[in-house]
């Protein structure tokens, strides 16, 4: 279940290096293809754990670390009330960390971290693939070939058919880093970009309004008190019954049964979700089998050079930590 590397001390001011754990290395190199080399020679010992651990497991395998190296597994409070004092740093390998019990790592004195940015184009990229298969009706045409329907080649399409160009793509809270970017290339299809944004943006517009005149709509925000189920019965039912709904954020953003109500009900054109409320979705979970809707498994950060990129700046998030200037710090 896990591999031990010692190494040669780097100089750095402090008495000893620290021991780092990768509590669930396997969430994060289950293909075995990341370079570690720089988190290796970051951290004094790297103790790798591959599968997922439960709240008993973590206690387990912090033990004796200074560094404990989390990838979207739950950290409850009344876990890290219970690392031992050793303990100083918890890192987590992606941008977002609601996983975490920021409030419990306080009054712990451990300090958090994360990775900003590190996915930033490759979701972008998601969503606009999303887009681009919505908009000629891709996984619709290759289901009805799997089933020997060939009624698209002998026959006039079947399926809706349409160019992005002159379409209006709606993010909410779109002017962070992957929302930009997602703009960026939908200017570049020639579509109308509208964001929802805290401050003054050119291209602001209320939420309602946003629901009420895109032809997708995008989420970007994190996931908090003030967000979770963003979108629900009352503001789906605010959008076109042509348009699109793309989750790459969090889940729990949607109200999961809500958004199957309205897609069993067709209310709108179709969903893309990266993300759900459960990973993976209980087996019996509607999504797997609705015809509107893409499905896949939170896929976003998976990229073999996004995971690599994550990797080293959680490599730099610890070196930095050992030179005594920690950065990234969110709790």
């Amino acid at each position: 279940f896990f591999s031990k590397l010692s190494l040669h001390p780097a100089a750095v001011p402090r008495a000893a290096m620290p021991k780092a754990v990768l509590v669930n290395a396997g969430r994060l190199d289950f293909d075995k293809g990341l370079d570690l080399g720089r988190l290796e020679s970051a951290a004094g010992e790297l103790v790798r754990f591959e599968p997922d651990a439960s709240p008993e497991e973590i206690l387990e395998r912090v033990q004796g670390a200074e560094i404990v190296i989390f990838k979207e597994i739950l950290v409850p409070g009344d876990i890290i009330a219970r690392f031992p004092d050793c303990v100083k740093v918890i890192q987590e390998a992606g941008t977002g960390f609601n996983n975490i019990d920021l409030a419990a790592a306080k009054a712990k004195g451990i300090t958090v971290c994360n990775c900003p940015a590190y996915s930033s184009d490759a979701v972008a990229q998601l969503v606009i693939t999303y887009m681009l298969n919505f908009s000629c009706s891709l996984v619709p045409q290759m289901h009805m070939l799997q089933s020997g329907n060939k009624d698209n080649f002998t026959k006039h399409m079947q399926v809706p058919h349409f160019e992005l160009a002159g379409k209006t793509l709606g993010l909410i809270a779109g002017s962070g880093d992957i929302g930009s970017k997602v703009a960026q290339l939908g200017v570049a299809l020639g579509m109308k970009v509208i964001i929802t944004s805290r401050s003054p943006k050119p291209n602001a517009v209320p939420l309602d309004e946003l629901l009420a005149t895109s032809d997708f709509v995008s989420l970007h925000c994190p996931l908090n008190n003030d967000t979770k189920y963003i979108m629900n019965k009352d503001t789906l039912s605010k959008m076109k019954p042509t348009a699109f709904l793309i989750n790459t954020g969090r889940g729990a953003l949607i109200n999961e049964s809500d958004l199957i109500e309205v897609l069993k009900a067709r209310n709108i054109a179709g969903a893309g979700l990266d993300v759900q409320e459960a990973e993976p979705p209980v087996p019996d979970n509607p999504l797997y089998t609705l015809d509107n809707v893409i499905l896949t498994p939170h896929i976003g950060w998976k990229r073999l050079e996004t995971r690599q990129r994550l990797m080293d700046i959680v490599a730099d998030n610890v070196a930095a930590y050992v030179a005594g200037k920690p950065v990234n710090v969110v709790g």
